[in-house]
């Protein structure tokens, strides 16, 4: 063997050795990181549930407590530093009343994951929150941005009473990864918020470039859209007979094994856009789709939606067809809040009759 070829081999062994070496110090660093997490969450729970029972066990009155509160902290604090302020006492206090039940925990979440889920109130949000934080891996700053814009109550199923009775747990029952039954409205959130695209809140605005905006964006928007979803093209073609269409958008969910398209919309929503929606996704069922695919879902995405269309057009009934409406900027808490709540009574005037469609379709 040549010197040169010596030489290549014993660089192809170092080589070797050293992915193998380093897979295994990586694999180190994340179980000691996913292992101090998992102390720290434990910790603060613990120190929460010993405030919570004194508190509980001595009965005493708020001014009392308070006192028995900042004694403590002042304590913590000489010896272990700013971590055990009164500030922080109140956060772990707050955590373990948040989550009583240490088994409902999930281990995949740092202590930053948790003190932003508390913000949350409802605890069925803040269930789901949990979960699709895991399923989706976000990062603290995914899960704020999530918070921020109230990903759980845009989403169109929390406007089901029954639908939501049915997520809600007894005490102390562990979290499900995600519910046996899953409809589209569990992934598709009214109003769409899209910020990140840094597009002008402008009418003038057109569609081929929110369009380009989406595709250069597309790590962002599928975060948006949430789990399960995939990108699978732009401007779709689709060949009927002597006619030609193009689809903006197409995307697979791989949970609900079914195919979305999206149609962009400059503007408010017409009859004429959702019915030419409506043509596509049944063309789609019909040239593209294969037999384990489940009905396609049909959105047109436009800048305003319109009560008069859910009642009267082809939506009316219609749990494959959604006109969603888009933002391009963030707006207030106060203004998504009523938006929200305007695009959840459409959602109902759509819905109202969608059990009479079904029964007389024969569907479930």
């Amino acid at each position: 063997m040549t010197e040169s070829k010596i030489q290549q081999h014993t660089t192809g062994t170092l080589d070797t050795l050293y992915r193998s070496v380093r897979r295994v110090i990586e694999g180190a660093r994340r179980f000691v990181s996913i292992a101090a997490n998992t102390a720290l969450v434990k910790q603060n729970w613990e120190i929460g549930r010993l405030i919570v029972e004194d508190e509980q066990g001595g009965k005493r009155k708020a001014e009392y407590g308070k006192a028995q509160l900042e004694g403590l902290a002042n304590r913590l604090t000489t010896e272990y530093g700013n971590g055990y302020d009164e500030r922080n006492l109140r956060y772990m206090r707050a955590f373990y009343l948040s989550f009583p039940n240490w088994n409902a925990l999930r281990s995949e979440l740092n202590w930053t994951h948790y003190r932003i889920i508390m913000r949350e109130t409802d605890l069925t949000a803040r269930e789901w929150y949990m979960n699709e934080c895991v399923a989706c891996g976000w990062s603290t700053r995914e899960l704020e941005r999530q918070v921020s814009t109230q990903a759980y109550s845009r989403l169109l199923s929390a406007a089901n009473p029954d639908r939501r009775r049915k997520r809600q747990l007894p005490p102390n029952t562990p979290m499900p990864e995600q519910p046996k039954s899953l409809v589209p409205a569990d992934f598709i959130k009214n109003p769409m918020i899209l910020e990140f695209l840094s597009l002008a809140d402008d009418i003038r605005l057109r569609e081929t470039e929110l369009e380009s905006a989406i595709i250069s964006h597309l790590k962002d928007v599928l975060m948006e859209l949430g789990r399960g979803f995939c990108f699978v093209a732009r401007q779709k073609h689709i060949h009927s007979g002597s006619d030609d269409y193009f689809i903006d958008l197409v995307f697979y969910n791989c949970i609900l094994k079914c195919y979305f398209l999206i149609d962009l919309k400059i503007g408010k929503v017409t009859h004429k856009d959702v019915g030419q929606m409506d043509m596509y996704r049944r063309m789609y069922d019909d040239l593209i789709c294969q037999p384990d695919d489940k009905p396609t879902i049909g959105i047109v995405l436009c800048d305003e939606t319109d009560p008069n269309i859910a009642r009267y057009s082809v939506l009316s009934g219609n749990d494959k067809l959604y006109a969603v409406k888009y933002s391009t900027v963030m707006p207030s808490e106060d203004i998504l809040r009523r938006e929200i709540a305007n695009q959840k009574e459409q959602y109902r005037i759509q819905m109202q009759d969608v059990k009479k469609v079904q029964q007389l379709s024969g569907g479930d």
